[in-house]
């Protein structure tokens, strides 16, 4: 693919779909940092992070979770909150390796664009 159609595809994105292609590996990382999180919390502490530009959406989020819980990423567990169910995730005994590799991805596709943002720093 050459510089100017990627140049075309990534001004056609909104910058909610450049999120949605890293959305497993920023949940990943909020989680690990922020420890058992339930997902209305996600939602806002991703929103927080990024200044409001990042919208995660109940649908998106919540087959994610599961998938990574059905992986054994994550494990889940329910409190009650004010008299409701709320259910939080953590990351699972056997999920660091899931996290740690998804972090270095994420890193290394920053590296990535850095190289386009400042080809002579490259």
């Amino acid at each position: 693919m050459h510089l100017k159609q990627m140049y075309y595809i990534c001004t056609t994105m909104n910058k909610n779909n450049l999120y949605k292609g890293c959305l497993e590996a920023l949940v990943l990382q909020l989680i690990a940092n922020e420890g058992p999180l339930y997902g209305y919390e996600i939602t806002q502490k991703a929103k927080l992070l990024s200044n409001n530009q990042m919208t995660i959406t109940e649908g998106t989020l919540y087959p994610l979770l599961h998938k990574l819980e059905a992986e054994g990423v994550l494990e889940s567990y329910v409190e009650d909150f004010n008299n409701r169910p709320r259910k939080y995730y953590k990351i699972a005994q056997n999920g660091d390796g899931k996290v740690q590799d998804n972090k270095a991805q994420l890193q290394e596709f920053i590296q990535n664009l850095q190289a386009f943002l400042n080809p002579k720093l490259a």
